[in-house]
């Protein structure tokens, strides 16, 4: 399937605008699990790539999962082997499973590749009253979702992940670009959603909006 022109250029917004804004949690996780030479990490829904990027910063071999076309295509553009659907179980299993706003039937999926007592991390926006982008959903229920998957649990955190941005243009390209906004109307979404930023304009016209992400480790059995 051909990413169609608009769907590009949001991607392009998520992957030059909005992905840097995570690495505080991305870095947190793979920290915590130690990830490094010989760790075979398998992220789902992995956007344009840039955490499959950091893990193989550290000497980890990476394969992303991505859905939508456009961003698979950005990352793929990253010399990075992303898919578009949980690959089948491999010889040698994955060591860690990322699913960063986690997919039941994704994760369900993709957990058959995982290697017993490895880790699955699911990682999720914190509690609505930590969090200041307008419209970021509640978050999900982690620690339940790891049960449902048959999972042991095996620890959590929380990670400051403020959004900032240059300007108010960049914050309304930026954010628009998540997919927490309906965009049938392009500009009318632009035009609200920048109303709804301005208490967040700081004196230089930059941005800030703190957020507070939550992560949960489990563990296959």
């Amino acid at each position: 399937m051909t990413p169609t022109p608009t769907a590009t250029l949001v991607a392009r917004d998520w992957a030059e605008i909005q992905e840097r804004m995570l690495v505080p949690l991305y870095e947190a996780v793979y920290d915590r699990l130690e990830v490094g030479p010989g760790d075979r990490v398998l992220g789902l829904d992995c956007g344009a790539g840039l955490s499959l990027l950091l893990a193989a910063g550290r000497g980890a071999r990476v394969t992303g999962v991505e859905r939508r076309p456009a961003l698979r295509a950005l990352a793929r553009e990253r010399v990075l082997e992303v898919l578009s659907a949980a690959p089948e179980p491999a010889a040698r299993p994955y060591d860690v499973l990322t699913a960063f706003s986690p997919e039941p039937r994704l994760l369900s999926a993709a957990l058959a590749g995982v290697r017993r007592g490895g880790a699955v991390v699911l990682a999720d926006w914190g509690p609505a009253e930590r969090c200041t982008v307008p419209g970021a959903p509640a978050p999900a229920d982690l620690d339940g979702l790891a049960a449902g998957a048959g999972l042991r649990p095996d620890g959590s955190g929380r990670v400051f992940c403020p959004f900032g941005y240059a300007d108010l243009e960049s914050a309304v390209r930026g954010l628009l670009s998540t997919g927490l906004y309906e965009l049938s109307d392009p500009a009318q979404a632009e035009k609200e959603l920048a109303e709804e930023l301005h208490p967040f304009e700081r004196a230089d016209g930059s941005v800030w909006l703190p957020n507070i992400f939550r992560y949960v480790i489990a563990r296959t059995e």
